[in-house]
Formats: structure tokens, C-alpha cells, sequence
């Protein structure tokens, strides 16, 4: 059979067609322009009518003759004075196209993908709050996730969960901390590794409210911080985790910052600190950090373990009795230490017997800064020799009334190498560096409320006063101002505080087991007295 043509007014007609649409589409366009003015004028109009009318039927009828009295006597003004329709029309007229103008669609719920992953959460929920017995589960498979989380939440621009509020059944264990653990790892992985969460359970109410936690800024270097005698600053934390907060320098401006204060002391009840960290933690910035500070009032003796020479700027300061890195130095120096807090005991007790106030030698507070002791008491053990950390029981049961301080750093590999003394005294405790959360709860006797990070910068960490709450933690910038990788602005801060110039140390005396102290406020040997 032979194929017939199309009739020409279906073959030709297509392109007529797509013609007449673009040319309509064109002149609906170009309307819509010329138009938009009255368009615009015309919603905002409609949008006033309305709001006129919910204002009348929300006004009380009794009160309905005063406001026509009003607006008549409006209306009555406006025709008597000059100009006075014009100006109202085109008061009107401005009003309705301010009203009716085109507005930005204001987002009011979770798109798709947010959506989807609260679904997510919410599913991965449900094993831990659910239960066979509840007649009407808040948590249930293929349940309302609506019901259990609300609005409470929030993402950030990548579409990940910054904010979560989950309100769990009242039968759930939220007291032990067992189960709270397995509710804090779910979230934090459904969620989104990398990030440091803080959850506050509110086991009143039954609330759990998540919080992705911004990172401590490490911007703040070495400096004077203002601070009352016997405090020290050992970092910064979060703007809410303390009430107080001190200028800082930071970088070309200056603001407020929120310290974590450690006070030292006499009326201390934390009086020695422990520090703990992986190698490149930064505990040894912060022994630095302590030293600067300690030195504006006071004298300071550092022992370091391991040898590297980070100490090696404070050598022949004013009011640094010593830097030691040899086992032999170490053992003098910390027998001499021993010494001096006995004299302090015993001069500060005279004094208070007789009535008179303590002498002014044994006023000015002594610092023991110990950098990986650990080290020293492997090379001693191999000597036949005492541990230098024996030699630290004297200060540390004494040194709160004798005004010494002690500063202790190791790692976590070393901390069985701590004698008891030192980990029974030391109840001010910092752990910097990646740590995990049996980590830091073995050094600070309890879990942190946050997720720590496996990626952090040198300083930061967490830290705990005696029984107080675990707190974030930044350390100061306080690097090696002798090592090439310092900035020069880092080099200049610490150099800064450094009092006095540098002289030659003091040597110590052929056969004797003490340092010899050029220091004017102890003119006499450090000997204990029965």
C-alpha cells in the first residue's frame, strides 16, 4: 500500500505553532513588566483590605462607635487641609506597594536531605528508646520523628545537624552512664564525625539537647593577663563554662576572653598540677605558659626529662633559681627544693609563735616545673640512684603552706611511672592533645560532657580543678623562642615577659649536693633544722 502525505496544514503547521507560543509568551512577559507597578499595587491594597477587616472584627463592639468617630474625623482633617486627598492617595498608594511588594520565601521546614537525615537519627534511635511494653512508643520504627525532636533543630550550610533537642520516653535510664554513652555515640556518628558535640541531659524533663561546639581559638599568645596574686591562667574555654573573662590581646585587637583561673597558694585547694599529653600535645607550652607567669612574682625551678633544651631561654633569669636536664642536677635541685620548703615551714612557724608576720624571704612563691620526670627516673633506676620524684614529698604534702608550687608534665605512656604521692597530690589536672575519652576520664576522674576530636592544634585539651566540672581548654601560645620555627611575633611575645637579661647560671659547688641560691631574698643555706 502506498504511504499518503500529510495533509500540509499538519506539516507545515508545527513551526506556526511553537511561533504563536513564543510570540504570546513574549507579549505575557512584556505585560507582566508594564504591569508589575499595578500588580504590585494592587496585592498591596488587598493585603491592607484584609488587615483592615481582621483589625475590625477583633475590635470589641462596644468600641466600635469610637474608632468610626476617629477615622471620620481623619478623613474629615484630611479634606480640609491644602493638598489633602493628594497626599493621602498617594500615602495609600505608597503604602500598598510597600506591602505588596515581592517578598524572599522564608524557609519554615527541613528540605529532602534534611529530612532524610533526621529520619535517619531517628531510626538509629529507636533500639535505645524503645521497648515492647510501651503501649504508645515515642520511638518506633517507621514512627513520627516529628513527635520526638520538634523543631528544635538546626543545620549548617553543608546540610548537617548542628543543633538536635530529642525528647526520650521517661522509662529510659538516662541516670547511668552506660546508657547515656550509647546515646551520645549514636548521635555523634549519625551526625557527623570530626565535629566536638556537647550534650546537656535535662533528666527532668527528659530532654537531650545537642550541640556542635565552635573551636577554641588559638590566636591568643603569651602575654600579661590581669589577674589577681596567686592566679595563674592556664587557658581559655567556652564563653559560657565560667563567669569571668579578662582582656586579651588578639593578634591586632584586643577583647574579652573567658579564662580557666588556677589558684595557687596557701588557700588553694588545688594547690600542685598535673599535666598529660601525647608527644606534641602541648604540654611543654603550657609549663612555659606557667613559667612566664610564674616569674612576674616569683621564682621558678625547671627539670627537664627529656633533654631537648625547650627551657633553655629562661637559663640565668631573674628569678630562675635553675634549669636542669642531668639526672645530677635534677637529684641537687630537687633536694635543695626539699630543703627550702622545710626552712619555709619552720621560719613561717617561729614567726607565728612569736607574733610577728612571716619573714619576706619565704613570702615570694617557689615553683617546681618537673617536664617528664618519668625519663629521669628510668636513668636513676639504671644508675642504682633515688628517683627524683621521691624527692618531690616534702613539697607536695608541704608546699601549700610553705608557698611552692608543683607543676608536673608526662605522657600518657609514663603515667604508671608516677609515684603515688604525685598522683594523689596533683587534683588540679590538664589533658592536652588528641586523647580519648578513657583517656581523659583516667586523668581527670571523669568523662567530658563533649566528644573530643581526633585533629586538634598543640594547647588544646581539657582541664579540672579538684571536683569541679571538665572544662575545654586552650592554651596560650607559648612556643621555643630559640627554635627557627617560631614566628617572630610568637619570639617577641615570650621575650617580652622575660624578666631581666640573661646571665651566667649559677654553678654548683664541688661536693655538695645543693645549688648554690644567688638570690638576695635567702641569704642562708636551705637546711632543715630538727
Amino acid at each position: 500500500m502506498a504511504r499518503r502525505p500529510l495533509p500540509r496544514i499538519l506539516s507545515s503547521g508545527g513551526a506556526s505553532i511553537t511561533r504563536s507560543r513564543e510570540i504570546a509568551r513574549t507579549a505575557a512577559d512584556s505585560a507582566t513588566d508594564v504591569l508589575h507597578p499595578l500588580i504590585t499595587v494592587t496585592r498591596g491594597l488587598r493585603l491592607l483590605a484584609g488587615t483592615g477587616r481582621r483589625k475590625w472584627a477583633a475590635t470589641p463592639r462596644d468600641r466600635r462607635g469610637h474608632v468610626l468617630f476617629l477615622v471620620a474625623a481623619c478623613v474629615l482633617v484630611v479634606a480640609l487641609i491644602p493638598y489633602g486627598p493628594l497626599l493621602a492617595l498617594i500615602a495609600v498608594m505608597g503604602a500598598a506597594a510597600w506591602r505588596g511588594r515581592e517578598r524572599t520565601a522564608v524557609k519554615t521546614g527541613p528540605d529532602e536531605a534534611e529530612t532524610a537525615r533526621l529520619r535517619a537519627v531517628y531510626e538509629a534511635l529507636v533500639p535505645h528508646f524503645s521497648t515492647d511494653g510501651d503501649p504508645g512508643p515515642l520511638f518506633s520504627h517507621g514512627g513520627d520523628w516529628e513527635e520526638a525532636f520538634g523543631t528544635s533543630y538546626t543545620f549548617d550550610a553543608n546540610g548537617r545537624l548542628t543543633r538536635l533537642q530529642v525528647r526520650y520516653p521517661a522509662y529510659f535510664t538516662d541516670g547511668e552512664a552506660s546508657c547515656r554513652a550509647r546515646i551520645e555515640q549514636v548521635l555523634h556518628a549519625k551526625s557527623g564525625r570530626g565535629r566536638e558535640y556537647h550534650f546537656a541531659w535535662d533528666e527532668e524533663n527528659n530532654h537531650l539537647l545537642m550541640t556542635v561546639l565552635d573551636a577554641l581559638p588559638t590566636t591568643i599568645a603569651a602575654q600579661r593577663f590581669v589577674t589577681a596574686p596567686g592566679e595563674t591562667v592556664l587557658g581559655f574555654t567556652d564563653a559560657d563554662a565560667v563567669r569571668r573573662t579578662v582582656p586579651v590581646r588578639d593578634g591586632d585587637t584586643t577583647r574579652d576572653a573567658s579564662p580557666v583561673i588556677w589558684r595557687t597558694g596557701s588557700r588553694s585547694t588545688e594547690p600542685h598540677l598535673l599535666a598529660v599529653g601525647h608527644p606534641g600535645s602541648g604540654t611543654t607550652t603550657l609549663m612555659r605558659s606557667l613559667a612566664l607567669q610564674a616569674l612576674q612574682g616569683g621564682d621558678i625551678l625547671v627539670v627537664e626529662g627529656a633533654g631537648t633544651g625547650e627551657y633553655g631561654f629562661l637559663t640565668g633569669r631573674d628569678g630562675v633559681l635553675a634549669v636542669e636536664c642531668g639526672l645530677a642536677g635534677a637529684l641537687a635541685t630537687l633536694e635543695w627544693a626539699a630543703h627550702e620548703t622545710e626552712r619555709r615551714l619552720i621560719a613561717a612557724n617561729r614567726a607565728r609563735q612569736a607574733g610577728h608576720p612571716e619573714p619576706e624571704d619565704i613570702r615570694r612563691p617557689l615553683w617546681l616545673l618537673l617536664d617528664r620526670p618519668s625519663a629521669l627516673g628510668h636513668l636513676a633506676a639504671a644508675d642504682g640512684r633515688p628517683d627524683p620524684q621521691e624527692l618531690l614529698q616534702v613539697p607536695l604534702r608541704h608546699g601549700r603552706a610553705a608557698g611552692v608550687t608543683v607543676v608536673v608534665a608526662d605522657q600518657f605512656d609514663s603515667l604508671d611511672a608516677l609515684t603515688e604521692t604525685v598522683r594523689t597530690h596533683t587534683r588540679a589536672r590538664a589533658v592536652l592533645g588528641p586523647a580519648t575519652g578513657d583517656e581523659v576520664e583516667s586523668v581527670l576522674g571523669t568523662a567530658p560532657h563533649t566528644t573530643p576530636t581526633p585533629d586538634v592544634p598543640p594547647g588544646r585539651g581539657y582541664t579540672r580543678l579538684g571536683s569541679g566540672p571538665v572544662l575545654r581548654l586552650q592554651v596560650p601560645a607559648t612556643p621555643d623562642p630559640y627554635d627557627d620555627a617560631t614566628s617572630e611575633a610568637h619570639r617577641q611575645a615570650v621575650l617580652d615577659l622575660l624578666p631581666g637579661a640573661p646571665a651566667t647560671a649559677a654553678p654548683v659547688e664541688a661536693g655538695s649536693t645543693e645549688p648554690v641560691r644567688r638570690d638576695p631574698l635567702v641569704t642562708v643555706p636551705a637546711v632543715a633544722e630538727g
